[in-house]
């Protein structure tokens, strides 16, 4: 393996490292009352190194914030014939829910959505950047929405139809996560509740979008 590679592979760990170390802490804890030099202790690193892969305790609760996005831009791109606009954006929310990259180790990417709407109950901050991290990540999704159905979606068309979509997803997902029962020390769990939810919360649209049966 290559110098780089390895270097490559020793940062990833470093950065996972670190993730898994505050992630645990902020469950036993609260976020509020965990430190950075308490998250950098705990992953075994100095507070620099730290900052060298996150730049705020708040950015821990989105280390990956286009990896969703991304997973759903190439499922629009990758579009069947004959998909009609809604079927393409549900298909392309569950690529996105699917997304490897949400689950990073241990399926703390789990944990992470769970403590990051629980987080933002009470901390503006990260209220307000999870707000405008959706808001950014809706309107790329619309954009590409359009370009994919140019004659059957204008702009506003493709952005009030990702956004009751989305809304409503993110609406089940928020009170989820806010159950004292889900106390995210079952990734898998967690992971499998999300998925019922999601997809009992797209039902409607998943039948709306179904083909219609012969005329009898």
């Amino acid at each position: 393996m290559p110098p780089s590679a390895l270097r490559d592979r020793k940062r990833e760990r470093t950065r996972r490292a670190i993730l898994v170390a505050a992630v645990e802490l902020f469950e036993a804890r609260g976020y509020e009352e965990t430190t950075v030099a308490d998250i950098a202790a705990e992953a075994e690193v100095g507070t620099r190194t730290f900052f060298n892969y996150f730049a705020s305790k708040e950015e821990l609760l989105f280390p990956e914030p286009d990896e969703r996005v991304r997973a759903a831009v190439a499922a629009i791109a990758t579009r069947r014939p004959g998909e009609r606009p809604v079927e393409v954006l549900l298909r392309a929310l569950r690529a996105a829910g699917d997304n490897p990259g949400e689950r990073l180790v241990g399926d703390v990417g789990t944990r992470v959505a769970a403590l990051r709407a629980r987080v933002s109950r009470t901390v503006p901050s990260v209220s307000g950047r999870a707000a405008h991290a959706q808001l950014l990540a809706q309107r790329e999704i619309a954009h590409q929405l359009h370009i994919a159905f140019p004659h059957e979606l204008d702009e506003v068309g493709a952005a009030a139809l990702v956004g009751a979509v989305v809304g409503a997803v993110s609406g089940a997902l928020t009170v989820l996560f806010q159950q004292p029962q889900h106390s995210a020390d079952d990734g898998e769990r967690l992971h499998r509740e999300i998925h019922e939810t999601t997809s009992r919360i797209l039902q409607p649209w998943l039948a709306a979008s179904a083909p219609a049966g012969p005329v009898r």
